[in-house]
């Protein structure tokens, strides 16, 4: 699927545009079908999906914080740092800090 490593890092952050032709479907079609069904739309989805895969890096790999937000698509790990701390009330290094 899209979310190996290589995918990201070479195609960039996924957008609601390519997951809903990965599934053959339109983006409002697919983000009004995750709405009702689980209260998220898609980017939400697809946001908490990087989260969890960057709490995985984060909790198993000695990568910095930068690193990890290059391979997950992000172009400015600043980006990636207030994504990260809106979901999780944490910065990277914080959630990190707290595995030691």
């Amino acid at each position: 699927g899209y979310f190996k490593d290589d995918n990201i890092a070479a195609n960039g952050l996924p957008t609601v545009q390519l997951v809903a032709e990965a599934l053959n479907t339109s983006p409002n079609y697919l983000s009004g079908l995750l709405k009702n069904i689980t209260g998220l739309n898609t980017q939400q989805h697809i946001h908490n999906k990087l989260i969890d895969i960057a709490k995985e890096k984060l909790s198993t790999t000695d990568l910095s914080v930068s690193e990890i937000a290059y391979e997950l698509g992000f172009e400015h790990p600043q980006s990636f740092n207030k994504l990260f701390k809106a979901k999780t009330s944490l910065s990277p290094l914080a959630f990190r800090e707290s595995f030691s």
